[in-house]
């Protein structure tokens, strides 16, 4: 079930079912990079304004699951219309800026995005583009991203699947909401 926070601004309840922290693993797999498997901390929050604030990290995982060392991260700024068109805007570790635009998909939590624009530090490795596919299916955040350089076309490059992690406030807020226990205990179960 998405809940949707009564400070959060109407024009992004359709984004509402990214909101909180996300937690897991996935591989990245791209020519000329190290394959490998990653865990990923992602989160989307907001503060009563017209985006949501986006905070990714991932990390190498070894053959037992355990990090070895930062992968990327990145951050940015996600926005809806009310055609239902996303944009974002966002930073990557590795120097890159991104404008991003795409729509969620008719009656399902699914956003697909592409790269409209792309600006590179002299440090960045090369980069031209990229697209992602982001969708909430069973509970799960999942996501696949394409990315394309001047000498490898577009193609896929990580995937994840994210599991919601709750925090000590939303249990207390989930046990606020539960009903009272009848005095036999039996009649909650009937």
């Amino acid at each position: 079930m998405i809940e949707i926070p009564s400070d959060l601004n109407p024009n992004l309840v359709p984004l509402a079912f990214l909101l909180g922290t996300w937690e897991g693993a996935g591989v990245s797999d791209f020519p000329g990079a190290e394959k490998c498997n990653f865990g990923q901390s992602v989160t989307f929050s907001h503060d009563g304004r017209d985006f949501i604030e986006y905070v990714s990290r991932t990390w190498v995982l070894d053959s037992e699951g355990k990090k070895v060392r930062p992968l990327e991260s990145e951050s940015g700024y996600w926005r809806v219309d009310e055609t239902r068109k996303v944009e974002v805007v966002m930073v990557r570790d590795q120097g890159i800026v991104e404008v991003w635009y795409g729509e969620l998909a008719d009656k399902k939590p699914q956003i697909d995005l592409a790269t409209d624009a792309v600006a590179r530090t002299a440090a960045s490795g090369p980069y031209s583009g990229g697209k992602r596919l982001y969708g909430y299916v069973n509970g799960d955040l999942m996501w696949v991203g394409e990315k394309a350089t001047p000498e490898v076309p577009l193609r896929p490059y990580m995937s994840a699947q994210l599991k919601k992690v709750v925090t000590p406030d939303e249990v207390a807020a989930m046990a606020r909401s539960l009903p009272e226990l009848p005095d036999d205990g039996i009649a909650f179960f009937k």
